[in-house]
């Protein structure tokens, strides 16, 4: 966990880490992350594909879930419908 904050820390040293960046489900593969996992990453999206940081923002709002109801649950952002968005809209060049 250490060394995932050391990384985290080196790719966005100005941000505050959240805490779903640094912990994981029992699989490590968890199918949302908090919206404020997302916009950590947004820089380093994109940078990688080639997009301003307005653009992978719009994506990630459109990838996320308000809270059920509007007060049950908290919102999130699904990590594989954005991902499956990115790499038919903007792929990796």
């Amino acid at each position: 966990m250490k060394a995932d904050v050391e990384k985290l820390h080196a790719e966005n040293p100005a941000a505050p880490i959240p805490v779903d960046l640094v912990t994981a489900s029992g699989s490590g593969l968890d199918p949302e992350i908090s919206p404020a996992a997302a916009e950590f990453q947004v820089p380093r999206v994109a940078r990688e594909r080639k997009l301003t940081e307005a653009d992978v923002r719009a994506l990630v709002q459109k990838h996320t879930l308000r809270r059920q109801f509007g007060f049950l649950g908290e919102p999130r952002v699904r990590v594989l419908e954005l991902n499956l968005d990115l790499d038919a809209n903007h792929p990796r060049r």
